[in-house]
Parts: C-alpha cells; structure tokens; sequence
C-alpha cells in the first residue's frame, strides 16, 4: 500500500493530524491503519461521510477516530 510507506517513515517523527490517532484506533479496535486503509478500499466511491458512516455501523467506529481514518485514507487516494 502506497500510504504505508510514509505513515510508518513518520512513526520515526513525532506524528501529528489524523494519523496521529491511529495508536489509540489500534489499541481500541484491535486491528493496525493497514487493516482500516484495506477495508475502506471496499467503499472508495462513496463520499468522505458516506466512508465515515460506514465504518461506524459496520464496524462499531467511533466518529472521530473514523473520521481520522477516513481523512488519511482520502489524502493517499488522489
């Protein structure tokens, strides 16, 4: 995945913005950004809420942290 690269580089930096929540997401939810990055690929074509609301009911997401995910998922699509 293109976006892993340069979010596992900045790990080495102190991270900020969206991906900056992705340890606690981890910790929450159990599964590393890899995981949420690959499932979001199966709803690429919705919009940014759409993507946003489905992480929450599908797989119980808080809004923040799905917003985070959903952010740096988008940022890496274009």
């Amino acid at each position: 995945m293109p976006w892993a690269f340069g979010y596992r580089r900045r790990m080495a930096e102190k991270v900020t913005g969206p991906a900056s929540y992705f340890p606690s997401i981890e910790k929450k939810y159990g599964q590393p950004a890899d995981h949420w990055m690959t499932e979001l690929e199966k709803v690429a074509d919705r919009t940014h809420m759409q993507q946003v609301e489905w992480l929450k009911t599908e797989h119980g997401i808080g809004h923040g942290h799905a917003n985070a995910l959903v952010a740096v998922f988008r940022s890496t699509q274009r």
